[in-house]
Order: structure tokens, then C-alpha cells, then sequence
């Protein structure tokens, strides 16, 4: 009798931008619970760079990080740049207001919106998404 063993896929790499450090430690311990790698980054960055050393499968991010303004732009540099644009996007909010003047913007970019205070499902449930809704082309290309 032959067994095959099937490769285990790996762990789907999450980077979560926030600027509170239970925020953080929240959403470690849940998503971790779930089997995703999780790195976190508590400040907003200015750059890049730590997007791209992490190379995660998605990024979910605080919008008010630094004000509206700061979180927008934040969310513009992967849109932006060639080597991250297909990246999935959830910003986790309370900016009820802004979320809304910026819908279909949002939506044409592939950014998926989780609002604050959140369900522990409708977080969970905004992931599982964000790789068959978000960016399709990015899944079905394997990117």
C-alpha cells in the first residue's frame, strides 16, 4: 500500500498596520488562532520597504493611523507601486463618514473596509474574502 503525502500549503502571511498596541495584539491573537502568520507593524510606514520585506498575502490597516489624511496615503503607496498593486487590502476603521465618500474608490482599488467596533466573524470573514473578491486576477494568476 503506497500513502502520498499531500505538502502542507503554507501559512497565509498577514501584516497588520495599526497604531495601538492592543489593536495589534488583538489582531494577533485572532488571526493567529486562525493559522495565518502574522507580522506586526505599530507605526505607520513611510515607505515600502517593510511591506516589501514582509511580502504578505494581504495587509489590513488602520485608516486613522496619523489622521484621514496620513492613513489615505498610506493606503495609496501599494496601490501605487508595480511590485504590490495585486496585494489585498482591508482597512479596519471607525471613520464611518470617510469610508462611505470613498466607496467606489475603494472598491475599483480592491480595498475591502472592516468598520470598528468589529464581530470577530465579520473580520474573519472580510480575509477569507479578501483572496477570491478583492483581487481576483491576483489569485487566479497565483500572485
Amino acid at each position: 500500500m503506497t500513502v502520498t503525502v499531500l505538502p502542507i500549503p503554507p501559512k497565509r502571511r498577514i501584516l497588520v498596520v495599526n497604531d495601538t498596541q492592543e489593536i495589534l495584539d488583538l489582531f494577533r491573537d485572532i488571526l493567529t488562532d486562525e493559522g495565518y502568520e502574522v507580522s506586526l507593524c505599530s507605526y505607520a510606514f513611510k515607505d515600502l520597504a517593510e511591506v516589501k520585506r514582509v511580502m504578505p498575502d494581504l495587509v489590513i490597516l488602520d485608516f486613522l493611523i496619523g489622521g484621514e489624511d496620513h492613513g489615505w496615503q498610506m493606503l495609496q503607496k501599494p496601490k501605487m507601486d508595480r511590485a504590490t498593486r495585486k496585494l489585498p487590502v482591508i482597512i479596519c476603521t471607525a471613520a464611518i463618514n470617510r469610508v462611505r465618500e470613498l466607496e467606489g474608490h475603494l472598491k475599483e482599488k480592491g480595498v475591502g473596509v472592516v468598520l470598528k467596533p468589529f464581530d470577530i466573524e465579520d473580520l474573519l470573514q472580510a480575509v477569507n474574502r479578501a483572496w477570491t473578491e478583492l483581487v481576483p486576477e491576483a489569485v487566479e494568476s497565483g500572485t
